[in-house]
């Protein structure tokens, strides 16, 4: 039996997870997720309640989206997102980390910017564009995060800037992070993002 991953099509944790199994070719089966109604089956086997979950037939479970990018990449990594050199893991797992832990948590107060009325949406936004002004600091050299090429931190990372645009996509490519915005375009209009983001035949 092939692993179920259970996901929702736009939840960026879920994204990067089937952009790394997509990539591999590993082959998974792949449930939609509706946050509202979630699987029994997917709640007995996580708790935690949220994707990406990938489940294999021995009932090990995979919870977290960097794990699954790592065990798929660690069966086949065609375009060579991992990296052999330390200092280049190193830094590649420090920037995903700065996304997860201090970017996220600023996105979710931007993208929900009614639900916190404490503050304006603009106040938000630029608590987030730090991360953002990194981003395209490092991108203004070859177009890559980082090691002249597209890897894990590329992947990992794209779909919240994607989902950072998509608040108000106006402000945004009206800003001055051409660099990011080149990036961010080349990536979601590359096949393997387009493949990943179909949405299955009924």
């Amino acid at each position: 039996m092939k692993p179920l991953l259970y996901s929702f099509r736009r939840c960026p944790f879920a994204i990067r997870a089937r952009l790394a199994i997509q990539v591999s070719g590993v082959a998974v089966d792949t449930q939609e997720v509706s946050l509202r109604a979630k699987p029994k089956e997917m709640l007995a086997c996580s708790p935690k309640g949220t994707v990406p979950v990938l489940k294999f037939a021995d009932g090990h479970v995979l919870e977290q989206s960097l794990d699954i990018m790592h065990w798929a990449l660690a069966q086949n990594d065609p375009e060579h997102w991992l990296d052999n050199d330390q200092t280049v893991t190193a830094e590649m797992m420090s920037l995903i980390q700065h996304n997860d832990e201090s970017f996220k948590p600023k996105l979710d107060l931007y993208k929900y910017a009614v639900r916190y009325p404490q503050h304006s949406e603009f106040y938000y936004r630029e608590q987030a564009e730090p991360f953002l002004a990194e981003l395209e600091s490092r991108l203004s050299n070859d177009g890559y995060l980082l090691a002249g090429r597209y890897t894990l931190a590329d992947m990992a990372i794209f779909p919240f800037i994607r989902q950072f645009s998509n608040v108000n996509p106006d402000w945004f490519y009206a800003s001055h992070y051409h660099h990011l915005i080149a990036w961010l375009d080349r990536l979601v209009s590359s096949e393997l993002f387009q493949n990943i983001m179909r949405k299955e035949a009924d």
